[in-house]
């Protein structure tokens, strides 16, 4: 029964449970640079005649510590 997941939640979701697990068994040093590796910086633009205007960043602590 390899894919009794998909009754369960998505592939998005299920990717991210089996990404956390991976993680969690790696040594320090290799899960502190995996876990900033897995973060993600969100930003958008608005887009106005063909011209993109400033981005705008959302989570700034991610930005700062990335």
């Amino acid at each position: 029964m390899s894919g009794a997941w998909r009754s369960l939640f998505t592939y998005n979701k299920y990717a991210q449970i089996t990404a956390r697990a991976v993680r969690s068994s790696l040594k320090e040093e290799q899960r502190l640079a995996a876990e900033k590796r897995g973060l993600t910086m969100l930003r958008y633009q608005q887009w106005e005649n063909g011209q993109g205007g400033p981005q705008i960043v959302l989570n700034e602590e991610n930005a700062k510590s990335a």
